[in-house]
């Protein structure tokens, strides 16, 4: 047998505000029937973790939308991540999060067809109260809770970007990347 990669594949737009709904013992057995191994749910919001022995994200991220098309009411973008890129997107968060209690932090996982430095000039941030930085394959935006209400980021739905990509918080994702890293090491 092939040695197989950890990637996660994380849904966007799924079981928000009432829309997409699909469990996530359904998103998992969709997943498994395309062949992957030890296929694995985080939360509700969309976050398959697996295995599989082919190593191109995009054609992961093709064959997962693909079978999606039956269980969503639309069609939802996905993002494949290998363990190395999340590991990599992951030691790039700002060490200040590490600390914040006052903050919201996000990490913005970005579709491939819009992942490149200059999107972060497309978001116009409010040094005062929010901060974005790109790293490749993310971008990390946090802003002061007192002014969360004002920020760039509460208008980011209306802008055509937004459509490939998606957020996750600071807990979620280090949590993803910790049980991708289980998972990478018990193979």
């Amino acid at each position: 047998m092939s040695e197989l990669t950890t990637f996660v594949a994380l849904l966007r737009g799924i079981n928000v505000g009432g829309n997409n709904l699909i469990s996530m013992a359904r998103l998992r057995t969709r997943v498994e029937t395309l062949g992957y191994a030890h296929v694995q749910t985080y939360i509700n919001s969309g976050n398959v973790i697996f295995q599989s022995d082919c190593i191109d994200a995009r054609r992961l991220e093709g064959e997962i939308e693909n079978a999606l098309v039956a269980e969503l009411a639309s069609p939802t973008k996905v993002i494949v991540l290998s363990f190395e890129k999340v590991e990599q997107i992951v030691s790039y968060i700002p060490k200040s999060w590490h600390l914040q209690t006052d903050q919201k932090c996000n990490v913005i996982f970005l579709h491939h067809s819009i992942d490149r430095p200059e999107i972060v000039q497309q978001f116009n941030p409010k040094p005062e109260i929010e901060q974005l930085s790109y790293t490749p394959g993310a971008l990390f935006w946090s802003a002061k809770l007192s002014s969360i209400t004002r920020s760039t980021m509460t208008k980011i739905s209306n802008m055509s970007v937004y459509q490939h990509m998606t957020v996750r918080g600071l807990n979620t994702t280090r949590r993803i990347h910790q049980l991708m890293g289980e998972r990478n090491r018990s193979s």
